[in-house]
C-alpha cells in the first residue's frame, strides 16, 4: 500500500521555524524525485522545493535562503526545514513523489500538513 504521510506542521510565530517530514512507503523512494508543494486559502498550489533522486535541489524564489529540502533514503523520508517563517507562508504543505519505471509514470501525493504562521 502506497502512503506518503506528512508531519511537523503547526502554529508558529513569525520568525520561527518548523521542520516538515514526509514518510513514504510502498514506493520506489530512492529513485523518486520528491517535491514539496503548498496551497494557501484561495490560491493555487505552488512548488516550494524539489530534490532529485541524486540529491540535486531547487527552490521557489520565496523559499531560497529560508527553506532547505533534504532526503534520507534509508528512512524513505524527505524533509523541509523552514526558517524565518512569515504569515504569508501559511498554507497546507504537501509532498509528492514522482518517478518513471518501465515506461510507466508513478505520481503519488500525501494528504498535507497545515502550517500557520501567526502571532
Amino acid at each position: 500500500q502506497v502512503q506518503l504521510v506528512e508531519s511537523g506542521g503547526g502554529l508558529v510565530q513569525p520568525g520561527g521555524s518548523l521542520r516538515l517530514s514526509c514518510a513514504a512507503s510502498g514506493i520506489m523512494f530512492s529513485i523518486a524525485a520528491m517535491t514539496w508543494y503548498r496551497q494557501a486559502p484561495g490560491k493555487q498550489r505552488e512548488v516550494v522545493a524539489v530534490i532529485t533522486s541524486g540529491g540535486s535541489t531547487n527552490y521557489a524564489d520565496f523559499a531560497k535562503g529560508r527553506f532547505t529540502i533534504s532526503r534520507d533514503n534509508a528512512k524513505n523520508t524527505v524533509y523541509l526545514q523552514m526558517n524565518s517563517l512569515q504569515p504569508e507562508d501559511t498554507a497546507v504543505y504537501s509532498c509528492n513523489a514522482g518517478y518513471i519505471l518501465g515506461f510507466k509514470v508513478y505520481d503519488y501525493w500525501g494528504q498535507g500538513t497545515q502550517v500557520t504562521v501567526s502571532s
